[in-house]
């Protein structure tokens, strides 16, 4: 048996009229859209082409715990631009000769963003010349 149905006028009326509910869906949905594009739009025109500047503030706290000699340090990404892989590298010198290196790795660093971490010497740096500066880094 075939069954057919039948709509009124009335009835495609209504189901063609928007709602309120759609409507306030809609326009909400449209102003996220629209943010979003304004947000991506804004970072990429004020985006700068600074590349990263790293700087290294190390500390005088310097602790001794069982004959080893922990040297705090803070690396900060001055720059405009992301940097991975940041080498900071702190060395002893005696006498002009270098007597002892450490090294530390910061995965990333992103614009204005601090990391700290802190050597490990068997040597007194307070009896020696001190040098911790970065090494290296790469871009994403």
């Amino acid at each position: 048996m075939k069954q057919t149905l039948s709509y009124s006028k009335s009835d495609k009326h209504q189901r063609q009229r928007t709602t309120l509910a759609e409507w306030v869906t809609f326009l909400l949905s449209l102003a996220v859209v629209a943010l979003i594009v304004g947000l991506v739009l804004h970072s990429w025109i004020t985006q700068s082409d600074e590349p990263p500047i790293l700087q290294v503030s190390d500390t005088t706290e310097i602790r001794e715990v069982q004959g080893q000699f922990y040297v705090p340090f803070t690396v900060h990404n001055a720059g405009g631009a992301t940097a991975e892989s940041v080498q900071v590298i702190g060395e002893i010198e005696q006498n002009g000769q270098v007597v002892e290196t450490g090294e530390q790795q910061i995965d990333f660093l992103s614009e204005n963003e601090k990391q700290e971490g802190a050597f490990i010497f068997t040597r007194d740096p307070r009896q020696s010349n001190l040098k911790v500066r970065v090494g290296s880094y790469k871009l994403p």
